[in-house]
């Protein structure tokens, strides 16, 4: 699993649960709103009932006293004052009636109430008496409906703390899972992230102090396996090119001894007083340090070469050459001595141009051919062939030696790198193809290989053919100075 899925996963959980928690507190606060204003409407509807009660009862008495010895102007007015607040506090009642029972009992009330006062308005000492019946039963339904607010806010202030302690357990269990889901993320985030984490980073470090052979654990989220993957990979890369520095060191320094050994030999064999210098003898001894001496010279040029490149100074002088005569001048050169093989130079009937460094190009085919003529058995052929292909000029070298494998092909033109049955066939530090490759490259070009093992190779090198200038005749011909040829920088 990713860390970035895990941490989102994670995050959700969290996120459900504080939502969980949320919405739960909302609704329960709800609720008890609900509650706490069903218990307020309840006591508002019992003190209105009381009130109603009280002011019947007072302007009963009124009525009565009326008739006694209280003045006639001074009660009507007390009596219209009541009268006046009766009908408010019943709207007000009937506004906050829960039930449709209550209200339906307040319309009773209200209709006797009605009843009552319409037979209050003559003070007739009859009607006083008849008017009885109707009081008692609004009185009896303000009684009832006092009950029925008590028994509603009796239910209320239940509901009220039933929901309050489900409030507290809903609350007190959203807050453990939460706490318990913040330490099980923390111990699983030092346990999952942390701590590969830290391995890699360690790992790292012992890397840097020189431990080379330290790797870094592939453990935990995919995005830290990748990178201790990719860290055990350049590891491994570092390692193995200080292998390759090792072994080209040995073998620059093995190739160093060798022609050095040999010429230290000739010398010493050259100024022995004891044997005559004879010129047979004196002969071969020359030629015996002349090859030397040519290795010696081509291991360092191929060096600098490589140490240019990489540092991109390799400077380069191109002119507009037909690569016939370049690949003609190298099989000539080939040809002049005794390689035991057999050279075969194939050229196209029409001119080739391209613009090159001449030396340059010269150094990429005499390498090729050094190859060829050095991986191939004695007496086999090697084909040198020069043509035209479409807008490219391609030269060939074609022999009949071990071959390439299709892995060793991936590496053919690395530094320093050579296959195990070249490294046997013949000597050499594997830097000449990586050369060649870069200055082809330089020029515009590539080069292509066809191998097998067992079959032999084709190297083709493809450069881009020069434009063709063509020239008008001049009326009068102007003496000029020749330019410098331009120079090109290889990057």
């Amino acid at each position: 699993m990713s860390l970035r899925a895990w941490l989102a996963a994670t995050m959700g959980a969290l996120a459900l649960l504080t939502l969980a928690a949320a919405v739960s507190l909302v609704v329960l606060t709800s609720v008890l709103d609900r509650s706490a204003s069903t218990l307020g409407n309840s006591v508002e509807g019992v003190r209105l009932a009381e009130e109603v009660e009280v002011g019947l009862l007072s302007h009963e008495r009124l009525v009565r006293e009326r008739l006694t010895s209280v003045p006639l102007d001074a009660g009507r007015a007390s009596r219209e004052v009541l009268e006046a607040s009766l009908r408010p506090q019943l709207e007000e009642l009937h506004r906050i009636a829960a039930t449709d029972a209550e209200r339906a009992l307040l319309d009773d009330v209200r209709r006797n109430i009605d009843v009552y006062l319409a037979q209050q308005r003559d003070g007739l000492q009859a009607r006083v008496e008849a008017a009885g019946p109707p009081l008692d039963k609004a009185l009896n339904g303000l009684e009832q409906v006092i009950e029925v607010n008590v028994v509603e806010a009796r239910d209320a202030r239940v509901q009220a703390a039933r929901l309050n302690r489900l409030a507290d357990t809903v609350g007190l269990v959203l807050g453990v899972m939460l706490l318990a889901g913040v330490i099980a993320v923390t111990f699983l985030l030092r346990s999952i992230a942390l701590q590969p984490l830290r391995d890699i980073s360690q790992a790292m470090r012992r890397f840097g102090s020189g431990r080379k052979r330290t790797r870094a654990p592939e453990a935990g989220p995919t995005e830290l396996r990748d990178m201790a993957r990719t860290f055990n990979e350049m590891a491994n890369s570092l390692a193995h090119q200080q292998e390759q520095q090792l072994a080209f060191l040995a073998g620059v320094a093995h190739e160093l001894r060798n022609p050095l050994s040999a010429l230290k030999l000739s010398t010493a064999l050259s100024g022995r007083g004891g044997a005559p210098l004879t010129p047979e003898r004196m002969e071969r001894t020359l030629a015996l340090v002349g090859r030397q001496v040519e290795r010696l010279d081509r291991m360092v040029g191929d060096l600098l070469d490589s140490t240019r490149i990489e540092a991109g100074k390799l400077e380069l002088r191109p002119e507009v050459r037909d690569a016939r005569e370049l690949a003609r001048e190298v099989v000539e050169l080939y040809r002049s001595g005794d390689s035991g093989h057999v050279l075969q130079l194939s050229l196209s009937e029409t001119s080739v141009l391209v613009r090159v460094d001449p030396a340059r190009l010269e150094q990429v085919v005499q390498n090729l051919v050094s190859n060829a003529l050095k991986y191939s058995p004695a007496g086999s052929r090697v084909d040198v062939a020069v043509r035209r292909v479409e807008e490219e000029a391609v030269l060939s070298v074609t022999d009949q030696g071990i071959g390439i494998s299709e892995d060793e092909k991936r590496l053919l033109f690395a530094p320093f790198q050579r296959a195990g049955n070249a490294r046997q066939r013949a000597p050499g530090v594997g830097l000449g193809l990586s050369v060649a490759r870069r200055i082809v490259e330089a020029h515009g070009g590539r080069i292509e290989v066809e191998s097998q093992p067992g079959t032999g190779s084709v190297f083709r090198v493809c450069l881009p053919l020069a434009p063709v200038v063509t020239r008008l005749p001049e009326a009068a011909p102007e003496p000029a100075s020749p330019l410098p040829p331009p120079e090109g920088t290889l990057h």
